[in-house]
């Protein structure tokens, strides 16, 4: 963790955006403000309560049930001034504390929405998002578990914000708003001879200022437990989901016991955090509320001299025990509010460090590859290194040329890097250097195609809206790649990522390419999921719907090699630099 000035500075980049630059600045500040003032309403109400609690002591120590119903059901006049009745001030501070609540509500989610957007866009934006799963270090510092950082960091970071920020002023107002009242009804009291003016306030402080210092001792370690086991939740839970993504899987290899033991191993680095957290607070805890206990009698103890000295009457001794307590309260906020700032520092952490992650990642979008689109059709790699995420080169210094009509088949041992020219001719691999030249409507199929959730029809057109294509369209498309007895749930909202066989999900993403009509289709074992006659249907079908597109495949069967005109073998022994050489020409299957 780092020191306070930069954690303060990255709390207020974060927070500052919301109020300067949003859209919903000003109602934003309008919230702000109405919510402070009626925090500063209710501190209002605490220095006349104070002042009411002088008078309702006194009425009962004159056993004055007049005075006594008056400070209870209307009001009464009182050296003071005019006194209102506990019920109307009960009242009233009943309202503003509900609407001090429901406002803070209201602005923490407008808040929160307009930093999840925000987050969203930049991760997203220039692919970020990618770049980061492949750069995630060792350490895991900024990258690890995205989703949480969004969806629970954002909002704690709302809510504890604006908590913590108004509990402060609150606490600062009631300081000003009370010291002087403690030390108008302190007196002074002398002291080894010499005379303390004041000398309540002057113990409030001593106490509050030792109970700070040995909770800060106490509770340092907190900030950074709080941040790791944020994180060991958040995996943890990753590796529930993954389960539910991988049901089949799991259950087809008898991996149980494996998924068990993984989920114990994740879960006993949360337990053990968790106690590491438990033995902390444990001791703060012990020093937090052996503090406030103090506290309770502490001032009575304090102002009880002055009161059998007869200095003062039992109201007056209320009202300066009150105030002494606001006092103690307002200078102690630190030590009440440790825990949480300790928690909040751990979500600033995570965000900023998160922020940084996808900052540097957008920073670096420029760099690498140089994209074109290929005006004369010709797909072409001009000087083209390829790299690993660790600086180990697939190629280096790369030129290739594919021409429209001659489709190519792309061979190799298993690791060599194929997949890895894949996205480079796609343009999201973001390590090494060269100009790609490239259709603008190439079209990328991975071996594993993404499914994303509602109904069919928004799978099928997917990244489109769901109206790009008709209804006929759809039906011919599915019938065309072999899932006829879908097209009766066009329309049905199912869970297709998990009903889908690995095959099936395949014919999808055929589907998707017949839809859009390329006229280049690169595909990474696209069809891998199916048997050879199952491949051979389906690349059959493509070449009947797109006659005119070209097909670029990573493959290794021969029933996919059949459909291509020309072989390239793409050569590379283990810790060297690869090479992509011709290989023999097929002659191309029959339709």
């Amino acid at each position: 963790m780092r020191g306070l000035g930069s954690f303060l500075h990255d709390a207020f980049r974060l927070a500052k955006p919301y109020f300067t630059r949003s859209d919903e600045k000003l109602s934003a500040w309008g919230l702000l403000s109405a919510i402070i003032v009626l925090n500063l309403a209710q501190v209002g109400l605490s220095v006349v309560l104070n002042f009411w609690r002088r008078e309702f002591y006194n009425s009962l120590q004159q056993k004055n049930w007049h005075a006594f119903a008056d400070l209870i059901f209307v009001y009464r006049f009182t050296p003071s001034g005019l006194m209102p009745g506990f019920c109307e001030l009960a009242a009233v501070f009943i309202g503003i504390a509900v609407y001090s609540v429901y406002l803070n509500q209201w602005l923490q989610i407008r808040w929160r929405r307009w930093m999840t957007t925000v987050f969203l866009d930049e991760w997203l934006a220039d692919r970020a998002y990618y770049r980061i799963s492949l750069t995630t270090d060792r350490a895991a510092v900024g990258t690890d578990n995205p989703d949480q950082r969004i969806a629970e960091d954002l909002r704690d970071f709302t809510d504890n914000t604006l908590s913590l920020g108004l509990g402060l002023l609150s606490n600062v107002v009631s300081l000003f708003s009370f010291v002087g009242i403690l030390w108008g009804l302190s007196g002074d009291m002398p002291i080894f001879g010499v005379t303390i003016p004041g000398y309540m306030v002057w113990v409030a402080i001593i106490y509050a200022v030792i109970g700070s210092w040995l909770t800060h001792l106490v509770g340092r370690p907190l900030s950074a437990l709080n941040f790791r086991q944020q994180r060991v939740e958040a995996d943890f839970r990753y590796a529930l989901v993954r389960i539910r993504e991988n049901m089949e899987g799991i259950a087809l290899q008898r991996g149980e016991q494996e998924e068990k033991s993984v989920l114990h191993h994740r879960f006993q680095a949360v337990i053990g955090n968790w106690y590491a957290i438990m033995v902390r607070m444990k001791l703060l805890n012990t020093l937090v509320v052996g503090y406030d206990q103090v506290a309770v009698i502490f001032p009575v103890v304090v102002a009880a001299p002055r009161y059998f000295a007869g200095a003062m009457e039992l109201g007056g001794m209320m009202q300066t025990v009150g105030a002494f307590g606001q006092v103690q309260s307002a200078l102690s906020w630190f030590v009440s509010a440790y825990a949480s700032l300790a928690n909040w520092r751990a979500i600033v952490e995570r965000l900023t460090t998160f922020h940084r992650a996808i900052v540097n990642a957008r920073a670096a979008a420029g760099q690498g590859f140089e994209r074109m689109d290929a005006a004369d059709g010709i797909v072409r790699l001009h000087g083209v290194t390829i790299s690993l995420p660790n600086g180990s080169k697939l190629l280096e210094d790369e030129d290739l040329e594919l021409r429209p009509g001659h489709s190519v088949v792309v061979t190799g041992r298993s690791g060599t890097g194929k997949s890895t020219l894949f996205r480079a001719f796609a343009g999201i691999w973001p390590f090494g250097h060269g100009r790609v030249e490239i259709a603008e409507d190439a079209f990328f199929l991975p071996q594993r195609p993404y499914i994303p959730l509602g109904t069919l029809r928004h799978v099928l057109t997917y990244p489109h809206p769901t109206d790009t294509y008709t209804r006929e369209q759809i039906t011919q498309v599915l019938t065309e790649v072999g899932l006829h007895e879908l097209v009766g749930e066009i329309d049905h909202d199912s869970n297709w990522p998990m009903r889908l066989s690995g095959g099936e999900q395949q014919r999808i993403a055929m589907a998707r390419a017949i839809l859009n009509k390329p006229t280049w289709v690169f595909l990474d074992e696209a069809t891998a999921s199916l048997d050879p006659e199952g491949e051979s249907e389906l690349y059959r079908a493509l070449r009947q719907a797109l006659p005119q597109c070209t097909i670029v495949s990573i493959a290794h069967g021969s029933s996919i090699a059949a459909f291509h005109e020309q072989r390239l073998v793409f050569q590379r022994d283990e810790g060297r630099t690869g090479k992509l050489t011709p290989g023999e020409l097929i002659q191309a299957a029959a339709d």
